[in-house]
């Protein structure tokens, strides 16, 4: 506790600031996420709060991040589209959802593997922070040009006939479930078919309508209704957002651009009374625990969504640790992993439980605490009870802002969120892999699949793949390095050690050396499995010399017994010399020793290996 006060002027200025700074960001990813503004606020309230009180980073800052939010915006879109498109009834499972992210966070760094996220390929992460910025620009585009899908009559007017037939699919699909379904008589089906009015038809069509036009191809899709349907007022108050924040910057950076831009247009467009679209409601008095997730949780609603919310576990994670990493260079500590990932998933948690979006250490919010003085956890603590406060004093006021502010925020968000470093350096990396006639960089082409994948199909499984592809590249690199350096050779490649030249040469077309120099590993196998093929028929003895084979693998294990085998159908009889610990524990575990290399036949070196070759000439040879 004396240490949390140790530097409170400066920790309530940096905590002051760094919620000033967040207070914008959580209302646009609010807004973005589908769950509106009240919701990213929340998440910035408890996350950063909660985060900063048991985490492991003193400086840091947490709250709702562009990652994140991309994420939590599948979950949230795909839970409410078999929930009729009613966010209301579809919150309880994705505050789930959320809630288990947080959990498995939790569980991430109680297992200790806060450690291993650093092993993460780079080019996954820079495909995937592009894809965000990519995502996050071109689905900003329609509520920066003021159109909604599915306030456009013309465009809703299309879904009308798939509204009906999902309402009558419906309506069936009650029937059968209380079985008076009756395919003889369809009175009841007609009666509750009547009952459906022209407004419920209406409000399925642009359920479907916002579905098809949500991410970034249904955006991609709809452009064309937008540009012909442009609100010039809401274009301007998006562009004057996105000025004033490239702009202000360049007069000074002690206040927060993002802030004044917020207050600059949203105060010109409520003050001169103009005609522009506000953000949803921001409820006014405290955060209310939404216990439906325990009281109504319905395991199969959120089975399909397990592997995404250990995505956005680990994807939060890879923020945060990557966040407390900047913060320890700014201040030249060392943050505990595993502990911040507590602190992470314990703020994911109980944000979710509030209602709010999911969220992780964010590097502007933190590099602005430091800057401004904080030291201690009290500055993440004070971020969030700042946020706490606006909510309750200024809700009705910040419920005004313009909902085209918020697009502008989120789309300087998205320029700024993309990996410039990794794009600068595709031109240079090295060329390492060919594919047809073409060369490409592999790493190059980790990071474009995930850019692809993310930005076009699927953030989750775009991520999954991209692992799956650099882990195996890396295993091909390095096993063919490995190979190289074990010179696992045919035997008509082999060259003789100096303390093989004086080999008595009356046994040199009886006797055939082999040498393994290196790991006998997956890599290296294939030459080491031809070896039975290569002995000619005057041989009737291999000796193997294993001193240089540190290491083998379950692969280079049975690739050895195959060998073993084949050389002891042909009569050939094989001495091992120096075999060492590890090989020799991995072949006394599948008693390759001693059913098929008596222990007689295993010598600690070459001339003990050659002192019985030439007296056992005469009988075994």
């Amino acid at each position: 506790m004396k240490n949390l006060f140790s530097n409170l002027k400066g920790d309530l200025f940096g905590g002051i600031t760094a919620g000033i700074v967040a207070l914008p960001l959580a209302l646009a990813f609010g807004v973005s996420s589908g769950m509106g503004p009240s919701a990213g606020l929340y998440g910035a309230i408890f996350i950063g709060f909660f985060a900063a009180l048991f985490g492991g980073t003193n400086t840091q800052i947490s709250g709702p991040t562009a990652p994140m939010t991309a994420v939590s915006m599948i979950v949230i879109a795909g839970i409410v589209a078999i929930n009729d498109g009613n966010l209301e009834k579809a919150l309880p499972a994705i505050l789930t959802v959320f809630l288990l992210a947080g959990l498995m966070q939790v569980g991430l760094g109680l297992l200790g593997l806060g450690k291993y996220i650093k092993y993460i390929p780079y080019p996954v992460v820079s495909g995937f922070m592009t894809a965000i910025g990519v995502i996050i620009l071109i689905t900003q585009i329609l509520p920066s040009l003021g159109y909604y899908p599915k306030e456009d009559k013309d465009y809703v007017k299309d879904f009308i006939p798939q509204a009906e037939e999902l309402i009558l699919e419906n309506i069936l699909r009650e029937e059968a479930g209380e079985g008076i379904l009756v395919l003889e008589d369809f009175k009841e089906t007609i009666d509750r078919a009547e009952s459906i009015s022209e407004n419920d038809i209406m409000d399925e069509a642009k359920t479907l309508a916002a579905k098809e036009a949500s991410g970034v191809l249904g955006a991609l899709k709809v452009l064309p209704n937008a540009l012909n349907n442009i609100n010039w007022l809401e274009v301007i108050l998006a562009l004057s957002t996105i000025i004033i924040i490239y702009g202000f910057k360049r007069i000074t950076t002690a206040v927060p651009s993002t802030l004044v831009a917020l207050l600059v247009v949203s105060g010109v467009a409520f003050g001169f009374g103009l005609s522009y679209r506000p953000i949803e409601a921001i409820p006014s008095g405290l955060p209310i625990p939404n216990l439906e997730i325990f009281t109504n949780l319905k395991l199969g609603s959120i089975m399909p969504y397990i592997f995404t919310a250990f995505t956005l576990a680990l994807l939060g994670a890879i923020d945060s640790l990557l966040t407390s990493v900047v913060a320890d260079n700014m201040t030249k500590t060392k943050h505990e992993p595993n502990k911040e990932l507590v602190g992470q998933g314990i703020g994911n948690s109980i944000a979710a439980i509030f209602g709010g979006i999911p969220g992780a250490g964010a590097t502007i919010r933190t590099v602005v605490n430091i800057k401004a003085g904080g030291k201690t956890k009290l500055s993440g603590m004070v971020a969030g009870l700042l946020l706490l406060v606006i909510l309750l004093a200024l809700g009705p006021v910040a419920s005004q802002i313009p909902a085209a502010v918020l697009a502008g925020i989120l789309v300087t968000v998205g320029i700024g969120v993309m990996d410039y470093k990794g794009l600068k350096a595709i031109p240079s990396l090295p060329k390492d892999m060919q594919v047809g006639p073409l060369k490409l960089s592999s790493e190059v082409m980790v990071m474009l699949i995930v850019l692809i994948l993310s930005t076009f199909w699927n953030l989750v499984y775009a991520v999954g793949i991209g692992l799956i592809i650099a882990s195996l590249m890396f295993m091909k690199k390095m096993g063919d390095l490995t190979a190289e350096r074990s010179n696992v050779k045919t035997l008509k490649k082999e060259k003789a050690w100096a303390d093989e030249d004086n080999f008595p040469k009356e046994l040199l077309d009886k006797v055939f050396i082999k040498h393994i120099k290196g790991p006998l590993f997956f890599g290296s196998t294939s030459d080491f499995q031809q070896l039975a093929k290569q002995i000619p028929n005057s041989a009737s003895t291999v000796i193997i010399r294993m001193g240089r084979m540190q290491y083998m693998d379950q692969s280079g294990l049975y690739a050895m017994e195959d060998v073993l085998v084949d050389l002891k159908k042909e009569n050939i009889n094989v001495l091992l010399v120096n075999v060492l610990k590890q090989p020799r524990y991995m072949m006394e575990r599948i008693d390759i020793i001693p059913d098929l290399i008596p222990k007689e036949h295993i010598f600690k070196s070459f001339d003990d290996c050659v002192a019985y070759v030439k007296n056992n000439n005469n009988n075994n040879i």
